[in-house]
């Protein structure tokens, strides 16, 4: 596990929940989620690992961009799956 994030330039979305109606692949679906993630590269919304789908974690596969961001009120982390580390943002 690396002791910093080496991929934080590619963050491009950063913004919170607003406007948020859920995971975007679920609803489609018609799936249900536990709690979302958006994706810091290209702001497409997904679910978390404790959801039946995982569709954060099926994005940065299929895509290889790194970073998710917590859309949970109240949490303001982000996540490196390259570098695998947990991580706040000073802004």
């Amino acid at each position: 596990m690396a002791s910093r994030c080496t991929h934080l330039d590619t963050i491009e979305h950063s913004e919170g929940r607003e406007g948020v109606a859920g995971c975007e692949e679920c609803l489609a679906i018609g799936a249900t989620w536990v709690h979302l993630r958006r994706c810091t590269q290209c702001g497409k919304v997904g679910c978390c690992d404790s959801s039946p789908n995982r569709h954060a974690t099926a994005h940065n596969h299929e895509t290889g961009h790194p970073i998710i961001r917590s859309l949970e009120p109240g949490e303001d982390w982000f996540y490196c799956y390259e570098d695998d580390l947990a991580f706040l943002v000073s802004q």
